[in-house]
């Protein structure tokens, strides 16, 4: 592993990047580094800091609302996120999101990985706080790209097979 690959492997331990295809892996090291160079351009104040966490706490909300309004299932609390099961399809991307501390998803059983990674994604949130729906907008639908799956982890979040041995 190269000493910048290890860098960003450091600072982004639940990227996993040793386990993705070659390609994939390339992008996504890129991302990271591209991610990491506009984080140095974000004046510190707004990054962990108190207006960030009144940001995180304003996507809990969001998402506690949403969830209140659609969830047909059990409200759980797991990996340190409010879980909102059984919402209709179309209330949510992909397989689930997560706004603030809260995840909300269908009735597709959760693993411990895709909790897992969500977790990322809540810590996340607090950390960029308001930031967070603009920037991961910013990074692309494409999750091979968004610098915040991969920081959330592609194979955990169940967007790419773990390379082959």
């Amino acid at each position: 592993m190269t000493e910048v690959a290890h860098d960003l492997a450091s600072r982004h331990p639940h990227a996993d990047l040793g386990s993705l295809p070659e390609t994939i892996r390339i992008r996504a090291e890129r991302a990271l580094r591209t991610g990491d160079r506009i984080d140095r351009l974000i004046p510190p104040v707004l990054l962990d800091s108190p207006i960030s966490l009144v940001g995180f706490w304003w996507g809990t909300a969001v998402g506690w609302l949403w969830g209140s309004l659609w969830s047909t299932g059990r409200v759980e609390r797991r990996a340190g996120l409010w879980v909102f099961r059984g919402l209709p399809r179309w209330a949510f991307p992909r397989g689930g999101v997560c706004v603030g501390g809260c995840f909300l998803t269908g009735d597709t059983p959760l693993g411990e990985a895709v909790l897992r990674h969500e977790a990322v994604h809540k810590a996340q949130w607090r950390r960029y706080g308001f930031l967070m729906p603009l920037l991961y907008l910013l990074s692309g639908r494409d999750a091979t790209r968004n610098r915040f799956e991969i920081a959330a982890g592609l194979v955990a979040g169940n967007y790419v097979r773990r390379r082959p041995r």
